[in-house]
């Protein structure tokens, strides 16, 4: 029987998947009375108000002071990232792309991330690393193809395009933080106190901002709070609780099956054969890049031996 912190962690790990799991639905639903643009920037207000109350909370400001000192201009490059930059970029990949096809394809950045590691921090790239990025890519190619790979025929090439792009930003992102040594609320905080001002420069630039209906303002503000902001901390605190990582790692498996049945039921959008037999390749592909299945295996001998 697990212990007490142990069945914690499991709990905030499964709310954090399933915060996870409502956002495909919730991007496209808000994107029908918003543009990217507004939503981003909506959002990202939500999320950077949220952020700045759980650092107020754990007294962490002086903490922010001290990491702004040190690490500006890696925040400034963050910030440019995330939120301003990959959010969108994955939005307009939303806008136009059916939600089945756009969130698995962001789903393929752990592959992404892995093969940006060898250039950029040295990293060897191992066999395994190539075997899942054909396998991850192979599953693009089925969703985006309809299950037509050979026909290559799309629904929109850009918002591919810019749905394989949002996995580089975000990839890139997850490797500037290797520069930074704060504490993960005041590193999100700072990086979106330094893409807000991005943002708003687009807007003003533009110079077309229309308030958006109350149905607008309510998803901008579910997805600053849950995909940008409470997610992150419910799995923050599942990680802090459990005394062995791999534990609850997996379960960030469960989220595209579940956001792929919230799509269906909430957006409406009927599901191709073909998103499922992608989905599961490109969930392959990231679980061989990580190992999981040789320990599947290693773990089904050892059970056997047993005996």
């Amino acid at each position: 029987m697990p212990n007490s912190d142990n069945r914690r962690a499991y709990i905030l790990a499964l709310a954090a998947v399933l915060c996870w799991s409502t956002v495909a639905s919730a991007f496209k639903l808000s994107l029908q009375f918003v543009s990217p643009l507004q939503l981003v920037t909506i959002a990202a207000v939500v999320s950077a108000l949220l952020m700045s109350a759980v650092v107020t909370h754990r007294r962490l400001w002086s903490e922010l002071g001290q990491r702004w000192r040190v690490d500006y201009r890696w925040y400034l490059a963050l910030g440019f990232c995330n939120p301003f930059l990959y959010y969108l970029v994955l939005f307009n990949a939303y806008d136009l792309l059916p939600a089945q096809q756009a969130q698995p394809l962001n789903y393929t950045w752990g592959i992404v991330l892995a093969l940006l590691s060898v250039p950029l921090l040295g990293q060897r790239l191992r066999g395994v690393d190539v075997v899942a990025g054909l396998i991850c890519y192979s599953g693009v190619l089925v969703i985006v193809t309809r299950g037509n790979p050979f026909g290559l025929e799309f629904d929109s090439i850009t918002g591919v395009a810019l749905a394989l792009f949002s996995t580089l930003i975000w990839a890139s992102y997850w490797l500037l933080n290797t520069r930074v040594q704060g504490s993960a609320a005041v590193n999100l905080l700072l990086s979106f106190l330094c893409g807000l001002p991005w943002l708003f420069g687009v807007v003003i630039w533009q110079g077309d901002w229309q308030w958006p209906p109350m149905q607008g303002w309510l998803g901008a503000v579910y997805v600053g709070l849950f995909e940008m902001g409470i997610a992150f901390l419910l799995w923050q605190g599942a990680l802090r609780a459990c005394d062995n990582t791999a534990r609850i790692s997996n379960l960030i498996y469960l989220s595209p099956p579940v956001s792929l049945l919230l799509i269906a039921l909430l957006v409406g959008e009927t599901i191709h054969p073909a998103t499922g037999i992608g989905l599961v390749l490109i969930m392959t592909g990231v679980a061989v890049q990580q190992g999981l299945i040789r320990r599947l295996f290693r773990n089904r001998i050892t059970t056997a031996v047993q005996r």
